[in-house]
């Protein structure tokens, strides 16, 4: 029989400190806050896709504290198609989550305001494509945002 020699470990935590290093970011829940797609003329706009439609796309990110750690951060995707110069639809998404935040202070709203969104972007995307396919649209994938320019200019114009 071998005697372990046991050595102390940099990642172990002593007792009663557990839960000090939790994750920086914690995704509790996501969700569909606001859907809403609107298709003003249907079903005579159908006959008139005969190419892509011009879309306008708005983008809004804001979060509010909910208690301890815990935020709710909203994105806010509103999108205009038109075709031949007529509405063919109109999309409103409001999409949700839920974190819990261990971070700097100096480095809060910045996780909020560009990696938050960033991480949650591509679910909502998926909510709008799927939106627009079962609403009897062409597929539409929005590109990916810029979510620290969006920063950078919220926070130049205050």
């Amino acid at each position: 029989m071998s005697k372990e020699n046991k050595t102390s470990n940099d990642n172990e935590q002593p007792a009663g400190h557990e839960g000090q290093n939790q994750p920086a970011i914690l995704i509790n829940t996501q969700y569909i806050k606001d859907l809403s797609l609107e298709i003003p003329h249907a079903p005579e706009i159908f006959r008139e896709i005969k190419s892509a439609p011009e879309v306008q796309i708005n983008v809004e990110v804001g979060y509010q504290t909910l208690e301890n750690n815990f935020y709710n951060v909203e994105l806010k995707l509103n999108m205009d198609g038109d075709v031949n110069h007529q509405k063919l639809f109109i999309l409103e998404l409001t999409y949700s989550a839920v974190v819990a935040l261990n971070v700097p202070a100096e480095h809060l709203e910045p996780v909020l305001m560009i990696e938050i969104p960033r991480l949650i972007f591509p679910f909502a995307r998926n909510v709008v494509t799927n939106c627009l396919v079962e609403g009897g649209l062409p597929p539409f994938m929005i590109n990916p945002i810029d979510f620290v320019t969006m920063y950078n200019n919220r926070k130049n114009r205050k």
